[in-house]
C-alpha cells in the first residue's frame, strides 16, 4: 500500500485551500453582479431632450440620439420640428444656391412660354467646345437633377445626349425653334424611327444664328445700324 509521505501533505492541502477560496469567489462575484443587474432601474429620460456627448477637443457638449418633439426648447434657442419632405426641401435649397436668378427653372416650368418636346435647342458649355443642338425628345424633372435629352444627327449618325440643368458647366440653353403644334406625348421617342426622324438640325441653326446676326462683326453690325439711320434721317 503506496502512502503518501508527510512532506506533502501540507502543500496538497494547500492547494485544495486556494482551489476552494478561488470557487467561492467566482460564485460571490456572479451573485453580486445578478443582485446589481435586478436592482438597477431604468433611467429616465433627461430634461433636455437629447443625451449629452463630450468632444474631446473643444470639451464641449453635443446632441447625440435627440429626441425632437414639436417644439423643444434647450436654452435660449428652439428647435424646430423636421420637414415632412425632407428630400423635397433640400432640392429646393439646392437649386436656390445653383440658380439664383431662376431662369433655368423658368425655362423647362411648366408654363406656355417654357420649352416644351419637340423644340429644337442648343446647349454651351463653360468648358469649350462646339455647342450641341438637337430635337428635344424628353424632360425629365427630379429637382436639383432636372435633364432634358437632345437628338441630332452627326455625320448621318443619331447622337442622343442628355443635359443636366441645373450643371454649372452649362453655361446657355437657348430656343433655337419652336415646335408649331404642342406634341400629345411626354416623351418622342417614336423620332429615333427613320419614319420619324427629323435629322440633322445644323440647317436651322445656321438660319437661326443668321437671323441674330451672329455671323456679323463688330464694325460691320455698327456700319449697318448707321446706314439705317441715315436712311432714316433721308425719309423725314
Amino acid at each position: 500500500m503506496n502512502v503518501t509521505p508527510l512532506t506533502r501533505r501540507p502543500l496538497g492541502c494547500l492547494k485544495a485551500t486556494l482551489r476552494q477560496a478561488r470557487q467561492q469567489n467566482m460564485v460571490f462575484a456572479r451573485h453580486m453582479a445578478t443582485e446589481t443587474a435586478q436592482a438597477r432601474t431604468p433611467l429616465p429620460p433627461p430634461e433636455h431632450n437629447f443625451f449629452p456627448l463630450q468632444d474631446r477637443k473643444t470639451k464641449t457638449l453635443r446632441t447625440a440620439f435627440a429626441v425632437y418633439p414639436s417644439t423643444v426648447a434647450s436654452g435660449s434657442k428652439s428647435l424646430a420640428p423636421p420637414p415632412t419632405n425632407a428630400l423635397q426641401s433640400l432640392h429646393e435649397a439646392q437649386i436656390k444656391k445653383m440658380d439664383p436668378t431662376g431662369a433655368r427653372t423658368a425655362l423647362f416650368a411648366k408654363t406656355r412660354e417654357a420649352a416644351k418636346v419637340g423644340d429644337v435647342l442648343m446647349v454651351t458649355h463653360r468648358r469649350g467646345g462646339e455647342p450641341f443642338a438637337g430635337v428635344l425628345l424628353s424632360i425629365r424633372r427630379r429637382g436639383i437633377d432636372t435633364a432634358i435629352l437632345l437628338r441630332n444627327h452627326l455625320g448621318k449618325v443619331g447622337v442622343e445626349m442628355w443635359f443636366k440643368v441645373y450643371n454649372k458647366n452649362v453655361a446657355g440653353i437657348e430656343i433655337v425653334k419652336r415646335r408649331p403644334k404642342r406634341a400629345r406625348r411626354a416623351r418622342l421617342t417614336y423620332m429615333r424611327q427613320p419614319k420619324h426622324d427629323m435629322g440633322s438640325v445644323e440647317d436651322l441653326v445656321f438660319a437661326w444664328k443668321r437671323s441674330r446676326k451672329v455671323f456679323s462683326s463688330g464694325k460691320a453690325a455698327a456700319g449697318a445700324a448707321a446706314a439705317k439711320k441715315a436712311a432714316a434721317g433721308k425719309k423725314k
